[in-house]
């Protein structure tokens, strides 16, 4: 981010000394003082349009490769098939009711297992167990 604000600024001094320049010995002489103003205004204009995309572009994050579940790790923490799918729903974003009817089973089915994960990965909140989960590979 500095890097490019020194650029940014860098290059502005350079316009500016270069439109100086250009303004003493060939513009201000031949050319009407309207279109000196619009050049200095398209230059601006480009120096600010390549500072906004410099500035703004997103972040790109690179991944490893595609995900491996870590089986050992599933394995060791005991959580069944089932129970396995309840986490993978609450990783999504569900809510007990909508993992329920995703899974056709009742809303206090979904709670035990629910509470089986969490006793198995150790965790207190849902959240908790789905970062216990991600850092142990069990789910993306």
């Amino acid at each position: 981010m500095r890097r490019t604000i020194i650029i940014y600024g860098i290059a502005m001094a350079a316009l500016i000394a270069l439109l100086k320049f250009v303004e003493y010995k060939y513009i201000v002489r031949d050319v009407p003082l309207e279109l000196y103003i619009g050049l200095i205004a398209i230059m601006f204009t480009a120096i600010g349009i390549w500072a906004g995309l410099k500035l703004t572009r997103p972040k790109v994050v690179e991944i490893a490769g595609p995900f491996e579940q870590n089986e050992v790790n599933l394995r060791q923490t005991g959580i069944s098939k089932r129970e396995f799918e309840v986490l993978e729903l609450l990783a999504a974003g569900l809510s007990n009711q909508e993992i329920a009817e995703k899974l056709f089973v009742s809303n206090s089915t979904v709670k035990t297992h629910v509470s089986n994960v969490l006793a198995k990965l150790d965790a207190s909140r849902r959240t908790e167990a789905i970062a216990i989960a991600k850092n142990l590979r069990i789910i993306p």
